[in-house]
């Protein structure tokens, strides 16, 4: 039997820094720096290994093998625990409400957040893709990148089919115990509206059956209440998903392929970074601390950034809604839950609208004419809402713009080789606009708890 000496000195080198993030933890260190420390112990582990090693090397291959036992074991715990949560959480809050029409408001006020961030995170994309000059006139293609345009002109004819009809019509939930297997793609607002309407069923045999309701009613809080605390275990073990999530990202990206596309990288920043200030300046508007905000979720971001998964950050963005900012647990589960299928800033806003201008020129079209932009608008808006009902993110959210403009999507491709870097960005950004989205809308409902918004936790709430 022989024994593979780098590979386990690489596992002993990761289960030294998860000791290391334990005593941080044992310290009492808060929620917020330990996270911070894992991002920067994964950053550091993997950079040693990619110069170690090499990128492509078995060794390292071997290694993120391991490392995904706790990064990808992590991001599937908090799948996990997603359906229960939203589905107490939004029974719970409706029976709370008794009110058809509130939640109407609760509905409208999220969606149209969404909606209407997506159009100014788009805005934004072409004004940096015209800034830092990109375009895919020229660009060099190696074997991956042309595989990958391949199989994006592939799941062409499947973007195609997309409507907007039949994408809500997908919404309604035919078998909400099938949904609650995450068997659809759109199976979490499948699920959200399965249980608005037993809310609603609920809130309906209150004024008939009063001892039945106060039954159910005490049922669905247990029932919360030990959601909540399953959250609170799995939330726990963040700084430990983080890290491991961090290491596998940098040990197996190429330094060489980032430097041939740095201007795209550098231009998708500039956007995600400057859409984000949006962010705060509705949240400044609605008359909250910008600051003290943007401090509160950063423990998520960072989550979001480094997992590269929305659906996988809702049960840590409801408890940072609820908890951290004072934002009602029904509006909070709602924003979480849309902004996980719909209006995604980064991948259907920023992404789609910087490939088509990038791209329009090749076939002669002038991306800064008004007709083009108009045009580019309107599609990204639309297509946002099914972009993760098809599954696939951002990819899906490219091809259905670039069809939609009649623009050749196999170029598309040739950002291949830094598309991990820059998914990483757009992700935290989509957690971002679905946050603000709840946080701005419990504000104008009058629904925020301002005492605990004002309270400048250690992250207790996230579980120390």
């Amino acid at each position: 039997m022989t024994f593979d000496f780098p590979l386990l000195f690489n596992i002993a080198c990761a289960l030294a820094v998860c000791y290391f993030l334990y005593r941080l933890q044992a310290a009492g260190l808060s929620f917020t720096k330990r996270v911070l420390s894992a991002l920067a112990c994964g950053v550091l582990l993997g950079a040693a290994f990619q110069a170690g090693y090499g990128a492509g090397s078995a060794t390292v291959a071997n290694t993120n093998a391991y490392l995904d036992i706790i990064g990808s074991g992590y991001v599937s715990l908090l799948k996990m625990i997603v359906v229960p949560l939203v589905m107490v959480s939004i029974v719970s809050a409706i029976l709370k409400l008794r009110d058809a029409t509130s939640l109407g408001k609760i509905s409208a006020l999220t969606i149209g957040m969404l909606m209407l961030t997506t159009v100014i995170a788009a805005a934004i994309g072409i004004a940096m893709a015209k800034l830092f000059g990109l375009s895919a006139a020229g660009m060099t293609a190696s074997a991956a990148e042309v595989a990958r345009g391949a199989y994006m002109e592939n799941k062409l004819g499947a973007a195609q089919a997309i409507s907007l009809p039949g994408m809500l019509l997908s919404f309604i939930p035919t078998n909400p115990f099938l949904d609650m297997t995450g068997a659809r793609s759109t199976s979490t607002i499948a699920v959200v509206l399965f249980s608005i309407f037993i809310g609603i069923s609920a809130t309906g045999i209150a004024a008939t059956e009063p001892q039945l309701f106060a039954s159910f009613h005490h049922f669905i809080k247990v029932t919360q209440a030990i959601v909540m605390r399953m959250v609170s275990l799995v939330l726990r073990l963040t700084p430990y998903g983080v890290f491991a999530l961090m290491a596998q990202v940098i040990a197996g990206s190429s330094l060489q392929s980032i430097l041939n596309l740095i201007t795209f990288v550098l231009a998708s920043y500039s956007a995600l970074l400057l859409m984000f200030c949006v962010h705060l300046l509705f949240v400044s508007a609605a008359g909250l601390n910008a600051l003290r905000y943007a401090r509160k979720i950063a423990p998520v971001l960072l989550f979001a950034f480094t997992s590269r998964t929305s659906a996988g950050a809702i049960p840590m963005s409801v408890q940072t809604q609820v908890e951290r900012l004072g934002t009602a647990p029904g509006i909070a589960n709602f924003a979480a839950s849309f902004g996980a299928v719909m209006g995604q800033n980064g991948c259907a806003g920023i992404y789609p609208a910087m490939l088509a201008v990038m791209i329009a020129p090749t076939v002669g079209i002038d991306p800064m004419s008004i007709g083009f932009i108009s045009q580019l608008l309107a599609i990204i808006v639309i297509g946002s809402v099914g972009v993760a009902g098809v599954g696939g993110g951002a990819t899906f959210a490219a091809l259905i713009t670039l069809s939609a403009m009649n623009l050749p999507v196999a170029l598309a491709g040739l950002l291949i080789s830094i598309e991990p870097l820059i998914d990483m960005g757009r992700t935290a950004l989509n957690v971002s606009g679905s946050i603000t989205a709840g946080t701005v809308t419990s504000r104008l409902l009058g629904q925020t708890d301002e005492q605990v918004f004002a309270h400048d936790d250690s992250g207790a709430a996230q579980g120390q």
